[in-house]
């Protein structure tokens, strides 16, 4: 019988887990019910994944894709080849992105900056922004404010016009939101005139801060809110013999690179580059694999529905299984 260990977490996970020793084959196995006893508990889903392309491929521009959504967040998936057709500006939230293919250039009231595949960065609420993307794919997150920087800033943006080769100046739309920018909660939308947006960065002191997390392994969060944090987890391998159970948060990955096997209570499944999985709360969960491998960590303390179908669920397996996996 196998014997693991469980890391009994709380977020935000300022305090040491409680550790506590399992045997897997009970960790992953179906209740124990005396014969001739009532059932107890619910069914509950498998864990479901949605995948979306980790390369560029081209088509026409389209609104970003959303993935989860709930009252205290949004997260969704975009790809582009060129401009946004508006300025945004957010009323409510802080809009972080990570930059997963292509180069996208941000242009902001407080600067403009070129991200490319592993730069985070975030705009914060009330700063009018639009986007030029070469073969861009990336991901948003949409988060109350304020959010706060965890780690020092790599690079920021710079007051600079023009923002990108072959910019023109022009009178171009301005879209106000509410409500996590959300569709269908436009507030106004109307013209502006693009260079006097951008000229105000030569007035502003802020800039957007451009972070990467580094060669760290483990998890690194990047930003924190009230209720969210959001990092990059990297491991050179991982024989899954630590599980986590987060009893007040729910957690949201996306793997960035390598492949991996996410064993959960409900389920596993084989993670590949461009997939996104939601633990729910109070699940134990661990990752095996032989190779590096990346994702991207999200852990709400308010529920985050999937609001995307699923490409595919996850299997329930014995511990033998499990254990070849090893």
């Amino acid at each position: 019988m196998g014997t693991v260990k469980e890391s009994f977490e709380a977020f935000p996970f300022d305090a040491p887990p409680r550790v506590l020793r399992r045997r897997e084959e009970q960790l992953l196995g179906d209740p124990h019910t005396p014969p001739g006893a009532p059932r107890i508990g619910r069914d509950h889903t498998p864990i479901e994944v949605v995948h979306f392309d980790a390369e560029y491929v081209r088509r026409a521009f389209a609104p970003p894709r959303g993935v989860y959504e709930g009252d205290t967040m949004r997260l969704e998936w975009q790809t582009m080849n060129g401009r946004q057709p508006f300025y945004h500006r957010n009323c409510d939230v802080d809009e972080m992105s990570f930059q997963v293919a292509g180069v996208r250039s941000l242009m902001t009231e407080i600067g403009s900056v070129d991200l490319v595949p592993g730069d985070f960065s975030r705009i914060p609420v009330g700063v009018a922004h639009d986007n030029y993307g070469r073969e861009d794919i990336h991901i948003l997150f949409y988060v109350p404010a304020p959010v706060l920087e965890a780690v020092p800033a790599e690079r920021t943006s710079e007051a600079v016009i023009p923002p990108f080769d072959g910019w023109e100046p022009a009178e171009i739309n301005e879209m106000v939101t509410e409500c996590l920018a959300g569709p269908g909660h436009d507030v106004v939308l109307a013209p502006a005139d693009e260079r006097a947006l951008l000229e105000q960065a030569e007035d502003e002191t802020d800039r957007i801060q451009v972070l990467r997390p580094g060669d760290a392994s483990g998890t690194t969060w990047l930003y924190r809110s009230s209720h969210v944090l959001i990092g990059r987890t990297a491991a050179e391998s991982s024989d899954g013999r630590v599980y986590r159970r987060i009893r007040n948060a729910e957690e949201i990955q996306y793997q960035i690179s390598g492949r991996r096997t996410l064993v959960t209570q409900r389920g596993t499944v084989l993670l590949e580059p461009g997939d996104f999985v939601k633990v729910p709360v109070g699940i134990a969960f661990t990752s095996i694999h032989h190779e590096p491998s990346a994702h991207l960590t999200v852990a709400s303390a308010r529920e985050v529905p999937q609001v995307s179908e699923a490409t595919r669920t996850a299997e329930r397996l014995p511990a033998a299984e499990i254990e070849a996996l090893r």
